[in-house]
């Protein structure tokens, strides 16, 4: 039995006549005759009682018209969702978000795929510092990241979403928490809780805030996570400067200030150079539309540096 007598033999039985199914699937009757012929004689049964006048389905022509349609409708159902595959509007994308990244902008990530690619599922990691977020790219552990630069190596497409102030996080009772104003020599002898790993991007922008006003942070306590660092601070075991981002965790006990003097740093989404897929590249295309990632004029996925 071939795909072509299931087609044939579904024209005739929805036209009941072998010349309207003839012309419908542009084929001579004859040769229309002949296969269905041919698809009775394999099955053994007699799938159409022929008169001169009309055609009609036998019992074991009505059920196997009611399995050739749901076999057909099946088969385009699958033929369509490889053609979404191959053109990354279904599937599974793993990304990683670095520290409150998740919170300030999963919620939009998220509706611009849900609106944009209803096919694509995502597959989240929040609360990932960013060499932990390089590893899983690396390893294939995951598809995109949003990361804080730099990166080193030019195996990854790092692409900037924004750009962060630095923010001070104080506990709500700190002699600083109701200060007008604050610069970073304002920090100069407070004791700071930073992130444990020594590649954190935050840390080295911290770090090279206060160098530039003429001092080294004392780090007295580390952090493996954002949540663990807030709550080191709301017990009043030392300050900490963050990304701007981190306002949207609401803790009690910790307050956030501006502060000037302190440098920016950026928040990026980034993927494998050299295994950017169809739905990678229509995952950064709808976030292009979406406003979320400012597009790049005439560049490539691959072409980017």
């Amino acid at each position: 039995m071939e795909l072509r007598h299931l087609h044939h033999f579904v024209a005739v039985a929805e036209t009941r006549h072998f010349g309207q199914a003839a012309k419908r699937l542009y084929l001579a009757q004859p040769a229309l005759s002949q296969s269905v012929r041919q698809l009775e004689t394999e099955l053994g049964v007699t799938l159409l009682a022929r008169t001169t006048r009309q055609v009609s389905l036998t019992p074991a022509g009505e059920f196997f018209y009611r399995e050739a349609t749901r076999i057909l409708e099946t088969l385009d159902e699958t033929v369509r969702g490889v053609r979404r595959i191959t053109d990354g509007r279904l599937g599974l994308v793993r990304i990683g978000f670095t520290g409150t990244a998740a919170y300030d902008k999963l919620p939009s990530i998220s509706r611009a795929v849900k609106q944009r690619l209803p096919g694509i599922a995502l597959e989240v990691h929040g609360d990932l510092l960013t060499p932990a977020q390089v590893d899983g790219l690396r390893s294939e552990h995951l598809d995109l990241a949003v990361l804080r630069p730099p990166v080193a190596g030019d195996d990854l497409v790092v692409r900037t979403i924004s750009t962060e102030s630095l923010v001070l996080a104080l506990p709500s009772d700190h002699r600083l928490a109701d200060q007008p104003a604050l610069e970073i020599l304002d920090i100069t002898y407070e004791d700071f809780v930073m992130y444990s790993d020594s590649h954190s991007a935050v840390n080295d922008a911290v770090v090279s805030s206060c160098r530039a006003a003429g001092f080294t942070p004392r780090r007295e306590h580390e952090a493996p996570d954002t949540s663990v660092l807030l709550a080191l601070v709301s017990a009043g075991l030392g300050i900490a400067l963050v990304p701007e981002s981190v306002r949207a965790l609401k803790l009690d006990g910790v307050v956030f200030r501006d502060i000037s003097g302190a440098t920016t740093i950026d928040l990026a989404l980034a993927w494998r150079r050299d295994h950017s897929s169809a739905l990678v590249e229509s995952l950064v295309q709808a976030l292009e539309d979406a406003d979320i990632l400012p597009p790049l004029e005439k560049t490539t996925l691959k072409d980017i540096s």
